[in-house]
């Protein structure tokens, strides 16, 4: 391994402080590294004055590794951009639960294996998610976690029909839905009552929220279905999707939403034999 990309979050890593402790183990390990940010930052938060920033997709077009330090919403969307590449991603948690994290921010000195080639590389699927309005496409987008369409803020219900292949699954009234992956299924999808699946397995997760249906239950389907989600009548209410957690997309009565297995995967490095299920239970303890 020649060459690191970092992506600190400078909310949670304050004054770089993690990102720069790498960066010197790194750098004694012979391996060259570049700091760049993964977002925009709030014209009033003040950056280090120390640290050099570099543009992250051109940093990237000849990396060997990005490593994210924040919790698993600094690497959702660090990781974009190095997913599209074919670039693997190592994450270092300075959050709360942080499952993608492969570090906690005290574990640092492990980044040393990464000259030496002590690592192995792990593969994610991703979601392909397509929304439509009026026969046209108004976003596609990749995604890791999951696809998650829910009411606005009213407190009132929106009705939703869920297909597999074009097949109705569930149609129900309620908060909405979730359609996961297997690395998603301990995000938000875990909250509203669905199974923890093991992130190497191949599948797509749908757990609906709040239904107002004693028998809508989570599905689990395998990778190669395709999941379709409409939007039945809302009124004056709205209904929103969001990618990952990314910013939400107004959906109206009769838009439609397809999610289906992405031809792109996550690539995420290990640099223990840690179990998943440890990990689990550890986080949870």
């Amino acid at each position: 391994m020649k060459k690191v990309v970092m992506t600190p979050n400078p909310y949670r890593d304050r004054n770089f402080k993690y990102a720069n402790m790498a960066e010197t183990i790194l750098k004694e390990a012979g391996i060259e590294t570049r700091i760049c940010l993964a977002f925009d930052v709030d014209k009033s938060f003040e950056l280090p004055s120390d640290v050099v920033l570099h543009d992250l997709t051109q940093e990237l077009s000849d990396a060997d590794l990005l490593i994210c330090f924040g919790g698993d919403g600094t690497i959702l969307h660090a990781s974009k951009a190095a997913t599209r590449l074919g670039v693997p991603i190592l994450g270092v948690n300075i959050g709360t639960m942080g499952f993608m994290a492969e570090l906690e921010s005290s574990d640092l000195n492990a980044l040393r294996r990464l000259a030496t080639g002590e690592y192995t590389v792990e593969e994610r699927m991703m979601l392909h998610v397509k929304a439509e309005h009026e026969g046209q496409v108004v976003l596609e987008e990749d995604a890791l976690n999951d696809a998650v369409i829910t009411k606005g803020a009213v407190a009132r219900i929106i009705q939703l029909s869920v297909g597999c292949d074009n097949v109705e699954v569930m149609s129900f009234g309620g908060d909405g839905v979730i359609i996961c992956t297997p690395t998603g299924s301990t995000a938000y999808s875990m909250s509203a009552g669905g199974p923890i699946v093991e992130p190497t397995a191949q599948n797509i997760i749908i757990t609906p929220i709040c239904a107002h249906d004693m028998r809508t239950k989570t599905v689990v389907t395998s990778a190669q279905h395709t999941i379709g989600v409409e939007i039945g009548r809302i009124g004056r209410k709205s209904a929103f999707l969001s990618v990952d957690g990314g910013r939400a997309l107004r959906l109206n009565t009769g838009d439609k939403v397809t999610i289906s297995n992405s031809s792109y995967t996550t690539k995420l490095v290990h640099l223990s034999e840690r179990s998943f299920f440890e990990i689990v239970k550890n986080k949870f303890k």
